[in-house]
C-alpha cells in the first residue's frame, strides 16, 4: 500500500475512533465522487463537441487514465503509469504518425479526457465496490459523447472489469474480447480479493459481459486457470503453441453478432526483453512485432481498449517500457478511430 493510501486509511480510522457520524462521511464522499465525475463529464463533453464540429469522424479514441494499483498481488507501481505513458506518446524521440499513417495530432484520431482521481477517492474512504462503479460511470460518460470511444490507461488489470462492464452495459449487450497477457487473470478471487488484478476476467465472464474471450500470450497457467477457462468457455492460446497458432491469431475476425470488440493489452504479454518494466516478469513471451501483427490484422469494430500493468518503478533508466506502452496505445488508437 502506498504512503498516500495508508494516510487515507489512518485518517478514516481516526474518524471512526472519534465516533464521527457515518452520514457525515457518506455526504463528504458523495461530494468528492460527484466532483470527480463532473470533471470527466465536462472534459468528455468538450472533446465530443470539438469532434462533432470538425466532422468526418465515426469513432475517435479518447484516453482515460485509471491509476489504480492497489489490487496488484505483488507490486503497486502500475498506479503511476498513466502520466508516463502520456509523456512517452508525445516524446520528441518519435513522431505522431501511426504505422498505418494516422496522425495522433488530429483529435479525430486521439483525444484525452484525463484521469479518474483514484487515490483522492481512496483517501476519502471510498471502498472498492464504489470505486469500481465510479470507473464504470466514467467510461460511460466518455461513451455518451459521440464519437468518443474509451482507450483506458491502467493501472493494474483489475480495471478491465469495470471498464468492460460499462462498455457492455452502454452498448446493450456483450462484446468479444481479445486479451493479450502472460496470465489468464481468471482466478475466482485471488488471495481472497474478488477485485484482484488476477480475477478481473472471472468477474467479466460471470457478469455475461463477453460472448467470446480469447487470451493470447499465456505462459503462466495454473490448474485453476485451466479449470476456470473451461468453465467460461475461454479460448486460451499458450505461448508453447504460438508457432502453431500464429496464422490463426494474425488473421482474427471478431465481433460478428455482438456489439463490438474490446482489446485488453497487459504489457507483460510481451517477453521481458521487450518490456522489462512490469511487475510480473515472465520469460518466453510475444515479441513486439507479434503483438502488432495480431492487432493490425484484426478484423473488428473495436469499441474500446485498455493498456495495463506497465510499472514505471521497474522500467529501465531510459524508459524503454514506457515507449513500448505508448506505441501500443498509438496503434490501438489507430485501430479504434475511423
Amino acid at each position: 500500500m502506498s504512503i498516500i493510501a495508508r494516510r487515507g486509511v489512518h485518517y478514516l480510522q481516526k474518524l471512526n475512533a472519534a465516533n464521527v457520524p457515518a452520514s457525515l462521511l457518506e455526504n463528504g464522499q458523495k461530494r468528492v465522487i460527484d466532483a470527480s465525475l463532473t470533471l470527466i463529464r465536462e472534459r468528455a463533453k468538450l472533446k465530443g463537441e470539438l469532434l462533432r464540429a470538425l466532422g468526418g469522424s465515426v469513432a475517435s479514441a479518447s484516453l482515460l487514465g485509471v491509476p489504480l494499483g492497489h489490487n496488484s498481488s505483488f507490486l503497486q507501481g502500475p498506479a503511476f503509469a498513466p502520466p508516463r505513458i502520456r509523456e512517452a506518446i508525445w516524446c520528441d524521440s518519435t513522431n505522431s504518425t501511426t504505422e498505418e499513417g494516422k496522425e495522433l495530432n488530429d483529435p479525430r484520431v486521439l483525444t484525452d479526457v484525463g484521469d479518474v482521481p483514484i487515490q483522492e477517492l481512496r483517501d476519502c474512504g471510498v471502498d472498492d465496490d464504489k470505486l469500481m462503479n465510479i470507473v464504470s460511470e466514467s467510461v460511460k460518460l466518455v461513451m455518451e459523447e459521440y464519437p468518443l470511444r474509451p482507450l483506458v490507461l491502467g493501472g493494474d488489470h483489475s480495471i478491465s472489469f469495470p471498464v468492460v462492464r460499462a462498455v457492455s452495459e452502454k452498448l446493450g449487450g456483450p462484446v468479444d474480447i481479445l486479451h493479450l497477457d502472460a496470465h489468464p487473470d481468471i482466478y475466482h478471487a485471488f488471495e481472497g480479493n474478488k477485485y484482484s488484478h488476477a480475477s478481473s476476467f472471472a468477474r467479466i465472464m460471470e457478469g455475461g459481459y463477453a460472448r467470446r474471450l480469447l487470451q493470447v500470450g499465456i505462459r503462466s497457467l495454473t490448474s485453476e486457470g485451466r479449470e476456470q477457462g473451461k468453465r467460461f468457455g475461454v479460448e486460451q492460446f499458450e505461448m508453447r503453441t504460438f508457432s502453431r497458432d500464429r496464422e490463426l491469431l494474425e488473421n482474427l475476425k471478431l465481433g460478428e453478432g455482438v456489439k463490438g470488440v474490446y482489446i485488453s493489452v497487459d504489457v507483460d504479454c510481451l517477453d521481458p526483453a521487450f518490456a522489462p518494466g512490469v511487475s510480473h516478469i515472465e520469460p518466453g513471451g510475444l515479441s513486439f512485432r507479434d503483438v502488432l501483427n495480431i492487432l493490425q490484422n484484426l478484423q473488428a469494430d473495436v469499441v474500446a481498449a485498455d493498456v495495463v500493468e506497465f510499472n514505471p518503478q521497474r522500467d529501465t533508466v531510459d524508459g524503454m517500457t514506457a515507449m513500448v506502452a505508448a506505441k501500443l496505445v498509438r496503434e490501438l488508437a489507430a485501430k479504434i478511430s475511423k
